[in-house]
């Protein structure tokens, strides 16, 4: 990442620091529970960091709107813990050993103490939300648990099939930039937005997103697994194609297209080796496009905003997606 926007990164914590420690302190109380595993999953995930861009994004949203209540901090606290649970689940499904560098959950306590603690988690959020007393803040998270679940449902009948862009946005929407989205919608609502700066906001966060989850996938196929803290081109292993895979299956020969789908089918890399399906991509121009891509939603993210009044939230704000696209891991 570059110098600029390394700088950028600490102003930006260190305009929410204090905020995202008190959500840090209170997602770390919620996710305690009588029954020992709980308490023990719940705290080897908090302990997994992770970049906390998502109640980030609600304090920003709330803020950039004059919110100044502890509702971000408990909101802040729910998304984390959903996201949290969404992630258990997915290391399930995908039978995944690592998460972050660190043993994935599973591998640790067994998919059956892990999916249950999965479904605590979520449960847990929402009775953290109802304390708001807010309808529109619980239908928000409804909705978004189940666009969610629906997600990871349609991506497990889809896996090793060569999918459409259209199909594969319906996934990462629902995959990552849903939750972006509905972080920033919490933020409007907390500080009584009109329908309007609400929809401009969830704009921000769906664009962010999808920004967001597409440099992921760049960076699941060209990074190190050092970096990454997980296996190279883990998708494809998974049998998941991702938009620079998709953009090349469009444009390449019956035999180049035969690899992938070897992979996909075979859900490995033995035959066929990790720099041959770099080549292929490089060969279309894959890994530019989805950068381009990613780089356009970025810009449109910041679009969505310019409206509003200038300080140092819309600031942040305006140079997040910079951040997103910028990002080596």
């Amino acid at each position: 990442m570059s110098s600029v926007a390394t700088s950028s990164a600490k102003e930006l914590f260190e305009l929410l620091r204090e905020d995202l420690s008190a959500i840090e302190r209170e997602f770390g109380r919620d996710t305690v529970s009588n029954v020992g595993a709980i308490t023990d999953i719940g705290e080897h995930l908090r302990q997994g960091g992770g970049k906390r861009i998502r109640p980030a994004l609600l304090l920003l949203a709330a803020k950039l709107m004059g919110y100044e209540g502890r509702g971000t901090i408990k909101l802040g606290a729910v998304v984390e813990i959903i996201h949290t649970a969404t992630l258990v689940h997915d290391d399930i499904i995908d039978e995944a050993k690592t998460r972050r560098g660190r043993p994935a959950a599973n591998t640790q306590w067994g998919n059956s103490k892990c999916v249950l603690a999965g479904d605590w988690l979520y449960m847990q959020a929402f009775k953290i939300a109802v304390q708001e007393r807010n309808f529109r803040i619980l239908d928000v998270l409804i909705e978004l648990t189940q666009q969610m679940v629906e997600g990871e449902l349609l991506q497990m009948e889809k896996l090793g099939k060569c999918i459409s862009l259209d199909e594969h946005f319906d996934l990462i929407y629902r995959k990552t930039a849903c939750l972006f989205a509905s972080c920033m919608r919490m933020g409007a609502v907390l500080a009584n937005g009109t329908e309007d700066q609400e929809n401009r906001l969830a704009e921000y966060g769906r664009s962010l997103g999808l920004a967001f989850q597409l440099v992921d996938d760049v960076l699941d196929l060209t990074a190190s697994e050092e970096v990454l803290g997980k296996p190279v081109a883990s998708d494809l292993r998974e049998g998941k194609v991702t938009f620079a895979v998709i953009h090349a299956l469009e444009r390449c020969t019956p035999p180049e297209r035969g690899i992938v789908e070897t992979v996909l089918r075979e859900r490995n890399l033995d035959g066929v080796s990790h720099q041959q399906i770099l080549d292929l991509l490089t060969r279309y121009g894959s890994i530019d496009a989805a950068m381009t891509r990613a780089h356009e939603y970025a810009e449109s993210a910041r679009k969505s905003i310019c409206t509003f009044p200038d300080s140092d939230y819309k600031r942040a704000l305006l140079w997040a997606p910079e951040f997103v696209v910028a990002r080596e891991k």
